[in-house]
């Protein structure tokens, strides 16, 4: 297989199963694909570039440590190794000072508190025609995949490896709410009655994000049809919410105490 700037790390993870622990070699700060959840949804969407920047190393670093492994490599990407790390639309780089609105979290999460509520306000109020810019220390994935379905153009901008900023345009046709509608404690009792015996268990709340929605989504896959799901988590997982009615999964939140949330997830 030939490999240039331009191949995606799952690509050549699925080529050879040695690739992982080579790739990881290069830089600690992919040791995050040792993870499977992270794994799948990071390298299918990073180039050999891409995660040179992240990295710290050259798009060459990898052909050294790969071209072992019996990848053949097309020497004319070293040369436009940096017009492959991707550039920014330019629905982005078109748009002007007053259209876009930073919001820096980093703050609110390094005082151990959730930014949720601070990022859906500024969704909510967001304009059409301008574009949200959140600067953030890591990838808001679930944010991500939440606001693309409501119509948001997204593009995110790895700086370093703890400064990455998103950006969220507000097209015409995007709808407006997103903050969905909860399905509180009512019934509880009822349904954890009804699948007696058929619960799963998973427990989320010492993961980092995205980590817990990815392990949810990942849990559901695998879920049987007449079982259900129940989650202890640290908050409710809104940003999993919309994802759930487009699943047709059905779900009740219980809000045992401040940083304790119980989820049960069955079929609609």
């Amino acid at each position: 297989m030939t490999i240039n700037a331009n191949t995606k790390i799952a690509t050549i993870l699925k080529q050879h199963p040695d690739a992982l622990d080579v790739i990881v070699s290069i830089s600690p700060k992919f040791e995050k694909l040792r993870n499977p959840l992270l794994r799948k949804i990071m390298a299918g969407r990073t180039s050999l570039a891409m995660a040179s920047k992240i990295g710290g190393c050259s798009v060459n670093d990898f052909f050294v440590k790969l071209k072992p492994l019996g990848f053949e490599i097309d020497s004319t990407t070293q040369v436009i190794e940096k017009a492959a790390t991707g550039k920014m639309p330019e629905i982005f780089t078109s748009l002007k000072k007053e259209q876009i609105v930073s919001l820096d979290v980093r703050p609110v999460l390094a005082a151990g508190s959730d930014p949720l509520n601070l990022i859906l306000e500024n969704v909510n109020s967001l304009e059409t025609g301008k574009c949200l810019k959140i600067i953030n220390t890591f990838e808001p994935t679930p944010l991500i995949i939440m606001l693309e379905k409501k119509g948001f153009v997204t593009y995110t901008d790895t700086i370093n490896d703890e400064l990455i900023e998103t950006y969220f345009y507000k097209k015409s046709d995007s709808k407006k709410e997103i903050i969905p509608v909860i399905n509180t404690s009512g019934g509880w009792d009822e349904i954890i009655q009804q699948y007696n015996n058929k619960l799963q268990t998973i427990d989320v709340r010492a993961l980092e994000m995205p980590l817990p929605m990815l392990t949810i989504l990942e849990a559901l896959e695998k879920l049987p049809s007449d079982h259900a799901l129940y989650v202890y988590h640290k908050r409710i997982p809104v940003f999993l919410l919309p994802e759930l009615a487009e699943k047709k999964f059905d779900y009740r939140i219980k809000e045992i105490s401040d940083g304790e949330v119980h989820l049960l997830i069955f079929k609609s």
